[in-house]
């Protein structure tokens, strides 16, 4: 397991450098088409998975595949042979915190939505929601509080819709997972956090372009 570990703790540091490209990236073109940066965000998690997918010879990411190596080395010394048993226990832990928090969370919100009440199509209203969400990988659901005013309601699924159509609901669920596996690195949980605002931005842009001018401000006001 500590093997393994020492392998992640690799393939981190590597993708770091990536997704500090991506972050200069986003300073830089700050005014670019939004669904420009969680496509970025995505090649950051191509790393993480397939470090070898993104590599060339004229690739201006360090590469320090002989990290592991000599981490491995070092931390076997006999100095330090006492810890060295645990730190992949220490991440398997972690990890495993990870996952079952969000099973949790996915058993808790299936529990509130039982009593929801079907608007239209995959759109359902529930008196035990308080924000809107998408529930679901194959046959994803749109669930509204009930308090959400009707001028605001269309708006509203415009947005949820427009996430489904950029298949979101199966990024962030995948994002979350290999958070789950580098969850030791900084860097991972920052890249999550833009990933998943940056997914809320583009979404946005792609429900604008599409509506009218009047729909639009009713849109933006709704956004306020």
């Amino acid at each position: 397991m500590t093997e393994l570990f020492m392998k992640l703790l690799n393939m981190s540091i590597n993708a770091g450098w990536l997704v500090l490209a991506v972050l200069l990236v986003r300073i830089i073109f700050r005014k670019a088409p939004k669904w420009l940066f969680p496509l970025l965000w995505s090649f950051v998690g191509i790393r993480l998975l397939m470090p070898n997918a993104l590599e060339s010879r004229l690739s201006i990411i360090p590469n320090i595949s002989s990290f592991s190596a000599s981490a491995h080395g070092m931390l076997s010394a006999e100095s330090f042979a006492a810890p060295v048993p645990y730190v992949g226990i220490v991440w398997c832990t972690g990890m495993a915190a990870m996952l079952l928090f969000e099973a949790l969370s996915y058993i808790h919100l299936r529990s509130k939505v039982k009593t929801a009440v079907r608007l239209s199509a995959n759109v359902y209203q529930s008196e035990h929601v308080n924000a809107p969400f998408i529930l679901g990988l194959f046959a994803p659901r749109i669930y509204i509080p009930f308090h959400i005013k009707s001028k605001e309601l269309d708006s509203i699924i415009a947005h949820e819709r427009a996430h489904i159509k950029r298949r979101d609901h199966w990024l962030k669920p995948i994002a979350f997972l290999i958070l789950s596996l580098h969850w030791f690195n900084p860097l991972m949980w920052l890249a999550y956090v833009l990933l998943c605002r940056d997914i809320e931005f583009a979404c946005d842009e792609k429900v604008i372009k599409e509506l009218g001018n009047e729909q639009r401000a009713d849109y933006t006001q709704a956004l306020v």
